[in-house]
């Protein structure tokens, strides 16, 4: 590719990376605020602290589980009308949450069409259909900068809901996202591009065997190594976000904090993030991306075990927070990007989103776990445990991948 067409990918691209960050923006910013309202609707439904960290358990797995599904559809029709179909879904979870009386109808609200909604708007739809555009030594950066965006989102949601809840209700905080989550449809157009066996940039990269079908890719994803790697670690940061997006606000209660503490430290964890984000997305680029995930890992390890030690002040919330929060989404990019180096692009919207199902099954775990080990023990501290423990398997299970293109099984040294 000549400078010419190098510049005009890349002039080309920008409108749709910015697209892509502002429907993350909302998509995840709701997402990763509900955990505010687990005690409002606790009291307003009396179902329970269990019943209610199930039901978002669920939302954990529904989110993962329809990404590989939702990505199948953009790899094959294109990302804008699934993207149309999410925040439709989205708005109507939420609308239909303020009027649950039951679990079944928690679950089918929170658990499945809010979940399942932010899911065909999240990271492999919105990372793949970017990729696709870009030449190789680009994506790195690209999905940083979207990472970014949910990133932002949690800053800018994790306050507003929390100035609504205070100033009007729960209710109409979350009536309020269900409006705000029509505004992706709009956006969705920039993404209506429809997907061809690879991209300009992916032929003088990797363009994978030719004319593989997406069930052949699969097979030979389900074989490699490095690719259950990638599954492994992202389970348990999985775990590890949707513990604490869920259960940050009652473990500020139970240190007798005020839920402002708790909405301010959930929005200082989506700021940090940012800067993350675009951090993990420019050294993606220079070095090797496992080695940043072990990175990753190992200080969330080190982080909650100074937690753990620190007197419990709104400020170590803070300080927790913003050391926490810079590694706290930072894992996509490098994990969309090693999937990308051994696969290519064709079918990374896919193949990202089975890697995403991994992470969410540990954030079914993370989200229920939590309800369970308060009501049995009275505290989280048998889950702080766990989360270190994980994060540490998590940081040495990413040293094996190897990083290059996976031919007839077997990786190629890059």
């Amino acid at each position: 590719m000549n400078d010419t067409s190098t510049a005009a990918v890349r002039v080309s691209t920008w409108p749709l990376m910015i697209t892509a960050a502002a429907i993350l923006t909302i998509t995840m910013g709701m997402r990763q605020s509900l955990g505010l309202f687990v005690s409002p609707l606790n009291t307003a439904t009396g179902l329970g602290i269990v019943t209610i960290s199930f039901a978002m358990a669920v939302g954990q797995f529904v989110w993962g589980a329809s990404q590989p599904i939702f990505g199948a559809v953009a790899d094959r029709y294109g990302s804008a009308r699934v993207v149309i179909a999410g925040g439709i879904m989205l708005a109507v979870g939420m609308a239909m949450t303020p009027f649950v009386r039951s679990e079944w109808m928690l679950l089918l609200a929170m658990g499945v069409i809010t979940a399942a909604g932010a899911g065909a708007g999240s990271f492999s739809i919105l990372i793949g259909a970017t990729a696709r555009r870009l030449p190789a030594e680009k994506r790195a950066f690209a999905s940083g900068f979207i990472n970014a965006g949910g990133s932002f989102g949690q800053f800018l949601f994790a306050p507003v809901n929390q100035a609504l809840i205070s100033a009007f209700g729960w209710v109409t905080a979350m009536l309020a996202m269900a409006v705000t989550a029509l505004a992706t449809l709009p956006m969705a157009r920039a993404l209506g591009h429809r997907p061809h066996a690879e991209s300009v940039s992916d032929a003088a990269s990797f363009a994978g065997p030719a004319g593989i079908t997406l069930r052949e890719q699969l097979r030979l994803a389900s074989r490699d190594k490095s690719y259950w790697c990638l599954h492994a670690g992202f389970f348990t940061c999985g775990f590890h976000i949707a513990f604490l997006v869920t259960h940050l606000p009652g473990e500020v209660g139970l240190c007798g904090l005020s839920a402002g503490v708790a909405a301010t430290s959930l929005a200082i964890i989506g700021l940090a993030n940012i800067g993350g984000s675009l951090a993990a997305g420019a050294l993606g680029s220079r070095y090797r991306m496992k080695w940043l995930l072990f990175w990753m890992y190992l200080s969330r390890t080190v982080a909650i075990a100074i937690y753990l030690a620190a007197p419990k002040t709104p400020l170590t919330f803070y300080v927790f927070a913003a050391v926490l929060g810079f590694t706290w989404l930072a894992t996509v990019p490098p994990t969309a990007g090693l999937v990308g180096k051994l696969f290519g692009t064709r079918y990374l919207a896919t193949l990202f989103g089975l890697t995403l199902l991994s992470h969410q099954i540990g954030g079914f775990f993370g989200a229920w776990l939590g309800g369970i080990a308060l009501v049995n023990t009275g505290s989280y501290m048998w889950m702080w445990y766990a989360d270190m423990a994980l994060a540490l398997a998590a940081a040495f299970v990413n040293l094996p991948i190897e990083e290059g293109p996976v031919m007839q099984g077997r990786a190629v040294p890059a």
